[in-house]
């Protein structure tokens, strides 16, 4: 990818977001993009200078205000009193990684043209993004619906000059330093942004939150189901498994994509394995160890599903009212409304809490005292516990993922004196599936814990590619002898994981 990416020549990939975030390149505005936006900005100037036209949230209130006509010399007032008003936001900090993605989003949503920003103000979030200036937001506080409304809030305070950042730390550690905003645009010599009319209304309204997570979702998820087949694979073979239930010829007649690709990986992780020539003395093997391209496999299909339709999310125009100044039209509707990535959010939890569910039961397997492996993967047992309770804290957090399954898509709570009286809850979808595919990362980790702990019982090598991967795991996290504070192995694990760097053409 070039330096800069041209924000609106082309939609934008998760491959895209992907490199973007990776590779620290920075975007700028495309010229057909600037033209829109100019062009909008200049139509909605002329529309509201007739005084008997009135457009919701332009020259009136908001939700049920919206028959309160606001004077023209006010309106100026109207929108930045809707960013302080409706920057409510609370609870936990959204994670830095996200809010870059929110405010790369909300660019890609504004480059449209349809939305009435100024140009000044788009390019102020593009140079936040660039600087790596990130707004403070909060995950609470959003229904889903009228977009993101609080969260976005607090992510638009900063043009104001108001509300607070999170902004590299100048020793260069990787560090990041909460300032006020008021200070950073002192600092970056910019003067606060006047937000004309829409132009609130522009900032709050979208799904941006949600779709944000859903990004960071999307490629982690992607990544974690490629790990989950390469860490099975290892307990496949600390388990003796017999590797005829991955046959190319089984899968080609049930051929779903994602068993089709899981059971593909899982030849190649095995491939040139001596602990597969040697002959098995059992006929099957458990669902966890034979049933793993059909389980996984379900997964990869709902995250490619859920990909889909956030992909499409992230190329939208989301505010309200859209602003269409070649067909002389500006429409207040509903594309705010989160439901599509609300049920999608529901979806893909209930895939990754399934694929941790599955990990758990090879963990299981592997203490139990079979296959001639010792009890609990330690010599000594009795005197020594070994990796008794690792499965019980994967278990915890199973039960713990089954319990945040519980869906957010089929909740609604009437607000703004009933004119929003249908919302999505896509923002609480959005937090609890984040909250999922942390603990399914950590529950691979103690999967990979036992894997490896388990397959140094075996005399024969596994392929030269799962012997490698455990030397590199080995360098983080030494086998297990006597008992000692599992904890901090745990931690080793789950940072030995998030620092395996997968190819983006594997996922």
């Amino acid at each position: 990818m070039s330096t800069f990416y041209n924000i609106g020549d082309q939609q934008l990939s998760l491959l895209d977001i992907s490199k973007i975030l990776s590779e620290e390149v920075k975007i700028k505005l495309s010229k057909t993009a600037e033209k829109k936006i100019i062009q909008c900005r200049q139509y909605l100037n002329n529309k509201i200078s007739d005084e008997d036209t009135l457009i919701y949230g332009i020259n009136t209130g908001f939700g049920s205000l919206c028959d309160r006509r606001i004077s023209d010399s006010r309106l100026e007032d109207l929108q930045k009193n809707l960013v302080l008003s409706h920057a409510c936001g609370i609870g936990e900090q959204v994670p830095k990684e996200i809010v870059r993605i929110m405010l790369l989003l909300k660019i890609q949503s504004l480059s449209y043209g349809n939305s009435g920003i100024q140009l000044i103000t788009i390019n102020r979030l593009i140079d936040m993004f660039n600087q790596n200036i990130l707004p403070v937001v909060y995950q609470q506080g959003s229904l889903g619906a009228s977009g993101d409304l609080a969260p976005l809030a607090h992510l638009s305070l900063p043009l104001l000059g108001m509300g607070e950042v999170n902004v590299p730390d100048v020793l260069d550690n990787g560090d990041y330093i909460r300032k006020d905003s008021a200070e950073i645009l002192k600092e970056m010599k910019w003067d606060p942004i006047s937000l004309r009319s829409k132009e609130g209304l522009a900032l709050l309204n979208g799904t941006q939150f949600m779709s944000a997570y859903g990004v960071y979702l999307m490629i982690q998820s992607r990544r974690l189901s490629y790990l989950s087949d390469l860490i099975s694979s290892i307990s496949f073979e600390a388990f003796d498994g017999r590797s005829d239930a991955f046959d190319e010829v089984l899968h080609a007649i049930r051929p779903h994509k994602g068993q089709v690709a899981t059971a593909l990986n899982l030849r190649e992780f095995l491939d040139g394995s001596d602990i597969q020539k040697r002959k098995k003395e059992h006929v099957q093997d458990p669902y966890s160890f034979r049933c793993i391209p059909q389980v996984h496999g379900a997964s990869k299909d709902v995250i490619d599903h859920v990909a889909n339709i956030f992909t499409t999310e992230i190329n939208s125009v989301t505010d309200n009212p859209i602003i269409f100044y070649k067909e002389d039209k500006i429409i207040s509707g509903g594309n705010f409304h989160g439901q599509i990535l609300s049920l999608s959010l529901d979806y893909l939890s209930m895939a990754l809490s399934e694929l941790g569910n599955i990990s758990e039961r090879r963990t299981y397997q592997l203490i139990s005292g079979s296959r001639g492996l010792p009890d609990f993967l330690v010599l000594d047992s009795g005197l020594n516990s070994g990796m008794m309770i690792t499965q019980y804290t994967a278990a915890s957090i199973v039960s713990q993922n089954k319990q945040l399954c519980t869906p957010a898509s089929v909740d609604s709570i009437v607000s703004s004196n009933g004119q929003e009286d249908h919302v999505s809850m896509g923002a609480n979808a959005a937090t609890k599936s984040y909250k999922i595919l942390e603990n399914l990362e950590r529950i691979l980790a103690i999967e990979l814990m036992n894997a490896s702990q388990a397959i140094s019982f075996r005399d024969e090598r596994s392929s030269d590619f799962i012997e490698s991967f455990i030397d590199s795991y080995r360098n983080e996290v030494p086998l297990l002898e006597n008992d000692k504070l599992l904890h901090t192995d745990i931690k080793k694990s789950i940072y030995f994981l998030k620092s395996v760097n997968v190819d983006q053409d594997l996922l």
